[in-house]
């Protein structure tokens, strides 16, 4: 069986560091590039990170980004040029830009997620199922908890429970995104959808979606403990995406979750 190539953005961050580890053992891959913002005098199992260029990417089959927003669009630009497929694990985009993610998947397969991990895109699943079946009487909340270090908040993966209380009510999401709290003991449930984020330690991530009556609280939730759960994902994700014609994805249509 043919490797696919494979090339890792933001090669020496947390997410950077647990793909090549996780690449470097699957035998469908072959690391062919990696990149970082800035010049790192070092090879990494064989391969020495470059900065984001054309002639970082053109020999690699799939790139894998987990960057920021504006690290991500440089890359769009050069995978659109070369026709490069792209698995996007970042978070933190605008509504305008998630929209210019969708114009460039005219052009290219992109795969998008906030999470990779199978457990929590079950979990948006159920998010969606519930909100739906428990209607308009319910209010809910997202609550969640990463490392000291992730800087932006809600994370990308409360924000996707979001969307999946959204998609169950039938509302627009961005109608209904209620107050964005940090760091906060409590926090009330509202009209609209309130999110409460925690930066502390070292944790990976835990989620939690609640929906209360006033007389009874439901409550689904999520906690990750290994890091490579989210590098297998991404894994898998570029595995899926390297027979894809041009479109956006989600783990969702990896996982065939109607």
């Amino acid at each position: 069986m043919k490797k696919i190539n494979l090339a890792i953005t933001g090669c020496m961050g947390r997410m950077g560091q647990q793909l090549i580890k996780s690449a470097n053992k699957d035998k469908a891959f072959k690391i062919t590039s990696l990149t970082e913002n800035r010049r790192i005098n070092k090879r990494i199992f064989g391969v020495s990170p470059e900065i984001n260029s054309i002639d970082a990417f053109k020999k690699v089959n799939v790139i894998i980004d987990f960057t920021v927003p504006k690290c991500t669009f440089e890359i769009l630009k050069i995978a659109a040029k070369l026709k490069k497929k792209v698995v996007i694990g970042t978070t933190g985009f605008t509504k305008k830009e998630e929209k210019l993610i969708k114009k460039f998947s005219n052009k290219i397969p992109i795969l998008k997620a906030g999470n990779m991990s199978l457990g929590v895109n079950l979990l948006m699943y159920l998010t969606e199922i519930t909100s739906k079946s428990l209607g308009k009487t319910f209010l809910s909340k997202v609550y969640e908890v990463h490392h000291k270090y992730k800087k932006d908040y809600p994370s990308g993966t409360a924000l996707m429970l979001g969307k999946g209380i959204a998609v169950g009510k039938n509302k627009e999401f961005y109608n209904i995104i209620g107050k964005k709290y940090l760091n906060k003991k409590s926090f009330p449930y509202g009209k609209k959808i309130n999110f409460n984020s925690i930066r502390k330690g070292d944790v990976i991530g835990e989620h939690e979606v609640s929906f209360s009556s006033g007389k009874e609280i439901v409550k689904l939730n999520h906690e990750s403990f290994d890091r490579a759960l989210y590098s297998e994902g991404a894994l898998a994700a570029a595995k899926w995406l390297s027979t894809k014609k041009s479109g956006l994805y989600s783990m969702r249509d990896l996982l065939n979750f109607k």
